[in-house]
């Protein structure tokens, strides 16, 4: 199958197009002029399609002649809430209509949301599919994406898929985290008891192959974690200061109080410089919440499971970062 993939260049992209590749599929990579192609370029059966999910016209040539869709772009950081709609729903709105237009025997549409859609967890247990309270401009922005892929899925076989926080080899937002402990700092907010689910790269990048492959109906929505909820004090406290040999000086956490007063600074920086920051006041009222998902559904429908737990994901991810002069 030729399988065009969105954010192709990023992190969770790239594992999607390499995994592809793999097994010996063709992959368009839809990539901005400015991408980093490098990785992409060293896969087989790789074509690039130039443009972005907000052009509509780069995206019904990049919608030519495709047999299924993994759309995995999406900004996670932008300087206004409008542009989080520009990119993550319009950008998908623009997928979804140049799909039907250009593709009509399309094998399947498969949606990169996010858990983030759906909001946090209050009551630290698995939220529901059909909760829709998102906390986060973010989490708006994915959740009228994905209201924009079920309103269209009587024209298209759409699948959406809700990852955990991902991580994993050539991630950059989890980097910050490893150099931290690495310093023998505590990369903990508050006291840590919040909860929250994993998925590993390569783990999340063969849900979403498998969604094309599987007999599932038309608007089925998925989770996608590793099965197994860690409060933030032994993820990040304690897992990850294990998985790089270190011990933390102090284990005190960044009071949110503190937290907040910084994103306050970050904010206004980065209007200054009309830049997106990831570090807002939203952000760290996120950060407040407990984030907690449950995939068997997602197992016992696509035929997947997650292979790589997140003590042992953690360690990859390290040696990866070491290997490539990251860490």
């Amino acid at each position: 199958m030729k399988i065009l993939v969105t954010g192709g260049s990023g992190f969770l992209g790239s594992h999607v197009a390499e995994q592809l590749s793999t097994v010996g599929h063709e992959v368009r990579a839809l990539v901005r002029k400015s991408s980093n192609r490098k990785f992409l370029s060293t896969l087989k059966g790789i074509e690039f399609a130039e443009g972005s999910v907000e052009d509509r016209a780069s995206v019904d040539a990049a919608m030519q002649g495709v047999d299924a869709v993994v759309h995995s772009a999406g900004a996670v950081k932008a300087r206004t809430e409008a542009d989080f709609f520009e990119c993550n729903t319009q950008g998908t709105v623009n997928l979804l209509e140049a799909a039907i237009e250009h593709a009509p025997t399309l094998k399947r549409f498969v949606h990169v949301s996010s858990l983030e859609a759906c909001g946090p967890s209050l009551d630290r247990k698995p939220v529901a599919v059909d909760q829709a309270n998102p906390v986060t401009a973010y989490g708006r922005s994915k959740l009228a994406a994905e209201k924009a892929v079920l309103a269209r899925k009587g024209k298209l076989p759409v699948v959406i898929l809700r990852p955990a926080a991902i991580y994993g080899p050539r991630d950059v937002e989890i980097l910050e985290a490893f150099r931290a402990v690495r310093k023998r700092q505590y990369p903990v907010i508050g006291d840590g008891s919040m909860l929250g689910c994993y998925t590993y790269g390569p783990d999340c990048a063969r849900a979403c192959i498998q969604a094309i492959e599987a007999n599932v109906k038309s608007g089925s929505v998925y989770f996608v974690d590793d099965g197994e909820p860690l409060s933030m004090a032994r993820a990040m406290g304690e897992v990850l200061p294990e998985a790089l040999g270190t011990t933390p000086l102090f284990r005190v956490g960044i009071p949110f109080p503190v937290l907040s007063l910084a994103s306050f600074g970050v904010e206004a920086y980065g209007k200054l410089r009309d830049k997106a920051v990831m570090l807002t006041r939203e952000k760290v009222g996120m950060l407040k919440h407990h984030w907690v998902c449950e995939s068997q559904k997602t197992q016992d429908d696509l035929g997947w499971k997650p292979e790589v737990r997140f003590a042992d994901g953690v360690r990859l991810t390290a040696k990866w970062y070491q290997a490539h002069g990251w860490l």
